[in-house]
């Protein structure tokens, strides 16, 4: 595993509200899964997308991951909007493992700490297996940004945005990783907000892409009993449905 040296690009997509950068795209359906036996995390907001780190003092550092891995095949891509309070030791974006360590009671770079986890700090720097190395220009402190990740299943690649400016691929192998990756952020910051924004995906298949524009389609989530389709297909447009309606 390592991190990968290759050239970033230059081009900016800043000003792009629905910047997304795969075609193609649809909706992609997770959210964060609070820790347990933890006070300094809390999630709230429309499906629990907000999560609030230290609400009253740090003491340490915490994560939070998604509640579910991202896939082996197709790209995914989502957007974490932070607070004005980037500032402290470490604000990280990243993904790992099941076995990625969730709480320290140091100040310390978590997400990278091991060798189940990768992240980019607000500092700029890539973590892994605790090494770092500098990627990025330090982020703007006590300024509100916005952190775009997208993580390519099939070629095992993760690579960082920043307010829709494409930083390039930091991490690579990925895909030879063999437990599920899942999406982190972690926060040494007193009252630190992250907001999850766009959860965007590639489409599985056809079925995948119908699916979906069915969804789109209805006008509300009772219609799905009146399409002429197969239950087990009825239960996965319910399903969708009312995800959409929760976005």
């Amino acid at each position: 595993m390592r991190i990968c040296q290759c050239l970033r690009t230059k081009k900016s997509f800043l000003g792009d509200s629905n910047f997304c950068p795969f075609s193609n795209a649809c909706d992609d359906s997770w959210t964060w899964d609070p820790p347990k036996g933890t006070t300094s995390v809390h999630t709230y907001g429309p499906n629990g997308r907000t999560v609030l780190f230290h609400s009253n003092w740090s003491n340490g550092t915490v994560a939070i991951r998604g509640d579910r891995p991202l896939p082996k095949h197709g790209q995914y891509y989502w957007e974490i909007d932070v607070s004005h309070r980037v500032f402290g030791t470490s604000l990280m974006f990243g993904i790992g493992t099941s076995k990625a360590s969730l709480h320290e009671t140091r100040f310390v770079n978590l997400i990278g700490q091991d060798s189940h986890s990768w992240g980019l700090s607000h500092k700029g720097q890539l973590w892994h297996d605790g090494k770092e190395r500098q990627f990025t220009e330090p982020f703007t402190e006590y300024t509100p940004t916005t952190i775009g990740l997208l993580y390519n299943g099939s070629l095992g690649t993760l690579s960082y945005y920043k307010d829709g400016r494409p930083l390039g691929v930091a991490f690579d192998a990925l895909n030879s990783v063999d437990e599920p990756l899942y999406p982190m952020i972690s926060s040494t910051a007193a009252r630190t907000e992250m907001t999850l924004n766009e959860t965007k995906r590639t489409f599985w298949n056809l079925q995948d892409r119908c699916c979906w524009r069915l969804v789109k389609e209805l006008k509300n989530i009772d219609h799905v009993d009146q399409l002429p389709l197969p239950p087990t297909l009825l239960i996965e447009l319910k399903r969708r449905s009312r995800w959409v309606t929760k976005l």
